[in-house]
């Protein structure tokens, strides 16, 4: 139970860590000033809760791994954060929809870990959820006045739309590590989020005058048990580039 529950926990900490290293690539290059300083700050949480996330996950793991290491020091195929989270960010609309999807999720999820045995996880999601309440009415506004607004933009975020939709399907699709997770109530079964994600999704939607993709149509997967697309490998370059070139600095 041990090694799952370290699995579960990392994944969740993955999640936080890729998604706000994608958000900070934005820094200094929003479409606005007000913006810019909204995506930065929504990284610095999601980074925050990385790395709550990855502390636990090292304590649990028993391994004299800290949250550095388990961010700095670990190849592409031993990340196991969603596909979704990973995505470049494209233009803004992407980068919206993309943050959109995410957040309707992870606020789900977070309601559900606030409840979990685990006292460490339980305090974890309760501070987050506060952060991701915000982030989603924040995500679930701009999506409506972009999606409603010129021509242009309800355009291009029905692009973003349709391109990110075959994204979202792993964020419920359960394998053994998220089952055990559920069955002790350390976590919970992602496939009882969908409904409630679809419900909320598509009243957005519907409201931006966007078209919903099919639920049930194709998805990808793997990114939970570390197949990941080529851009992880990218963003992991980038991102761990400093820690390994000078392993041990303080400064």
């Amino acid at each position: 139970m041990t090694d799952n529950t370290f699995r579960y926990v990392l994944r969740l900490g993955d999640n936080a860590l890729i998604l706000s290293h994608r958000l900070s690539e934005w820094c200094g290059k929003g479409p606005a000033l007000e913006e810019d300083m909204a995506l930065a700050n929504t990284a610095l949480d999601l980074l925050g809760q990385a790395r709550q996330w990855l502390t636990v996950a090292g304590e649990i793991e028993g391994a004299d791994r800290d949250e550095d290491d388990l961010a700095y020091l670990r190849a592409p195929e031993q990340f196991t954060n969603l596909l979704l989270a990973e995505r470049p960010n494209g233009n803004y609309a992407d980068t919206l929809v993309r943050q959109f999807f995410f957040d309707a999720w992870h606020h789900l999820a977070l309601q559900k870990l606030v409840s979990s045995s685990d006292e460490r996880i339980a305090a974890i999601a309760q501070k987050a959820a506060k952060e991701v309440r915000y982030h989603l009415r924040r995500t679930s506004d701009l999506v409506v006045r972009l999606g409603d607004g010129t021509p242009t933009s309800r355009s291009m975020m029905q692009s973003a739309v349709d391109d990110l939709w075959p994204y979202t399907g792993e964020m419920f699709t359960a394998d053994a590590i998220d089952a055990a997770a559920a069955e002790s109530n350390i976590g919970f079964d992602p496939a009882r989020l969908r409904a409630d994600w679809l419900s909320y999704v598509q009243s957005v939607l519907d409201e931006a005058t966007l078209r919903m993709p099919p639920a049930e149509a194709w998805m990808h997967k793997g990114g939970k048990q570390g197949r990941h697309t080529e851009a992880l490998s990218y963003l992991l370059a980038e991102m761990q580039v400093l820690h390994r070139a000078h392993p041990g600095a303080a400064w």
